[in-house]
């Protein structure tokens, strides 16, 4: 997370623990459940984008709260409810549990074999920095895997990475199965494909309980690697999944507004709203999606990204019994065409 955008979320905070204050309720089934639902109809930032009716979920679940039932029993009902909110940036967690939405990936396929083009592409003679790996195809296209944000390389690093690339035609970037993280670490990545300080997307917090209440969009800037780095203006291709989310999902929105960037694969599994987190009564934790970024244009994210026109391929299983990959072999035929 970059710097202007953790001082943006330390003012968030404090505006959304402050402006508008929760009711006090009874640490009982009843309790907790009114207080799970009351946080969330506050403090939920996607409600319009994914046209949830969040007082029929209320008195869809409600019914189903008993005051002699177990803890676990009210966990499954809660966790049920914050599930029709399609959101994996959406947890409660207690002692015993964290709930968890799975659909925004389970429900596609994987289009992903780390196997596959470890064994068939690089024979496993590759290079490895960090969590990211990477070596040069036969058609002199680089690869660049990068499997998260949630360990960062430096500067200088990922100089030595493109350096090595120098005389390829092109890079892919792979961000298939990113499932995100840090977002300082996905800006540093991006700062070596960014030619000048751009307007990368925008940053809107709540103001109020409503629904729609919330403030301007604040301009998200991103300037380019310090002095010195190295700068890749080449062909670029992002490959992408339904597993590429959050901090991944925002990579690959901001570098797809560059001109040089082509975004091919499947459309990516979104999760473009920053968390804000409370307690239930019982001392059980609350994570929800409370800030909306969006990207260059202004638009929302959160159910995905789309691959660009006429870039949209899938694994085909077939093929990779064969050993080929077709998301990596259309990245390269994109390239050297």
């Amino acid at each position: 997370m970059s710097r202007r955008i953790i001082f943006i979320c330390l003012l968030l905070s404090g505006l959304l623990t402050s402006c508008h204050p929760m009711p006090e309720q009874l640490d009982s089934p009843s309790g907790n459940f009114e207080a799970l639902w009351r946080v969330i109809d506050e403090h939920y930032c996607f409600f319009e984008e994914k046209d949830i009716d969040w007082r029929e979920m209320h008195d869809r679940y409600a019914p189903m709260v008993r005051e002699n039932m177990t803890q676990r029993q009210l966990f499954s009902v809660c966790a049920a409810m914050l599930n029709e909110l399609r959101d994996g940036h959406t947890n409660l967690s207690a002692p015993f549990a964290t709930s968890y939405y799975r659909g925004w990936w389970s429900d596609y396929p994987q289009n992903f074999d780390l196997r596959l083009v470890e064994q068939y592409y690089f024979n496993f003679n590759y290079q490895q920095l960090g969590d990211i790996f990477y070596g040069i195809l036969p058609s002199n296209v680089g690869y660049m895997r990068v499997p998260s944000f949630t360990v960062g390389i430096g500067h200088g690093n990922i100089g030595y990475i493109l350096n090595y690339f120098n005389s390829c035609a092109g890079l892919i970037i792979d961000v298939r199965d990113n499932g995100g993280g840090n977002l300082f670490y996905a800006e540093l990545l991006a700062s070596h494909f960014i030619p000048e300080t751009t307007t990368v997307g925008y940053i809107m917090h709540k103001t109020g309980p409503g629904h729609n209440d919330f403030s301007k969009p604040f301009a998200i800037e991103y300037s380019p690697a310090p002095s010195g780095n190295i700068l890749w203006g080449k062909p670029v291709v992002l490959l992408t999944n339904r597993s590429t989310f959050s901090a991944a999902n925002f990579f690959v929105a901001v570098l797809r507004a560059m001109p040089n960037v082509t975004v091919a694969g499947a459309t990516t599994g979104g999760g473009s709203g920053m968390p804000y987190s409370s307690e239930l009564p019982c001392g059980w934790g609350v994570r929800m999606s409370a800030v909306s970024i969006l990207d260059h244009e202004g638009r929302v994210t959160e159910s995905g990204i789309e691959p660009d026109s006429g870039c949209a391929v899938g694994l085909d299983a077939v093929a990779a019994l064969d050993g080929h990959d077709t998301m990596i072999d259309f990245a390269v035929k994109l390239i050297t065409r």
